[in-house]
């Protein structure tokens, strides 16, 4: 980390596995983005203020791996047939193109010592936005996410998040963004946040064990999960997961907290790993 010259040694910080579930979260008063706001409140008391935020979202896909690095990045409404207020947010938190340039070469593609690429067209998906407006509603941190190669193994995906460990020393908040259970196909939008269908119950309960284990190879194991088909159609939504497991100390406890559910059929369960 010696080359990293544009951010400063700090006390170590926290990582986040964020469940964002329906885009509305970002806007509606519910007990989602209350909660956001109330640990978005906490940096600058119980933790240092990020220099610096870096977002894996369950929205960005790229052949290999690329880091944001737009001075401005813009926010992108990646979403359609919801209200025009969600349409009209706006999420203008700085870039960090110094600190992109030098992180992109610290870390390195999994499976190759290839560095990341950096790619100015992407901005702030809602993966990223939506629950750091609740969070810091300022907007005065700089933002840049991480996007994630769909076709390269979990063991990868969990290999690049062991490599932003380092950066929680140099004030980098590292958040991901997904869900534990996500399958927009079998939702019942009526159900009530205490009701889930069993699928996703399981699933959910299973994956809360094997981090509360810190067994990691299960969980780059989920597909072997009878129920994973189902909780996960596609699992982009899952792989922003390993990432922050990664990024966790061996022995840093996961503490869990949004552990309920949203249209019977996604999982919002959400992990603060912090020494």
């Amino acid at each position: 980390m010696n080359t990293l010259k544009s951010l400063k040694p700090s006390a170590r910080m926290p990582v986040l596995f964020l469940g964002h579930g329906s885009p509305m979260n970002a806007i509606e008063d519910n007990e989602f983005r209350r909660s956001w706001q109330a640990l978005g409140a906490e940096f600058g008391v119980k933790w240092p203020k990020p220099q610096l935020i870096l977002c894996i979202s369950a929205h960005w896909l790229t052949q290999g791996w690329c880091l944001t690095g737009n001075e401005k990045p813009e926010t992108i409404h990646d979403f359609g047939g919801f209200p025009q207020a969600l349409f009209d947010q706006q999420y203008p938190a700085p870039g960090f193109p110094e600190a992109a340039a030098e992180i992109a070469q610290i870390l390195q593609q999994p499976g190759s010592l290839q560095p990341l690429k950096l790619d100015s067209t992407w901005g702030l998906d809602h993966g990223t936005w939506g629950v750091l407006k609740p969070m810091f509603p300022a907007a005065d941190i700089a933002v840049m996410q991480l996007s994630m190669d769909y076709n390269r193994s979990m063991a990868d995906h969990f290999a690049l998040g062991r490599q932003l460990n380092a950066l929680r020393d140099r004030g980098v908040l590292i958040v991901g963004s997904g869900n534990v259970v996500h399958n927009l196909r079998a939702m019942h939008r009526e159900a009530a946040s205490n009701q889930a269908y069993d699928w996703t119950i399981e699933f959910d309960r299973q994956v809360a064990d094997f981090l509360e284990a810190g067994d990691f190879a299960a969980l780059q194991d989920f597909q072997k999960l009878k129920t994973a088909a189902q909780a996960h159609p596609s699992y982009e939504h899952f792989l922003p997961l390993l990432y922050t497991a990664g990024a966790a100390d061996a022995g840093e406890k996961p503490q869990f907290f949004n552990t309920s559910f949203q249209a019977a059929s996604i999982a919002m369960r959400s992990v603060l790993w912090a020494g």
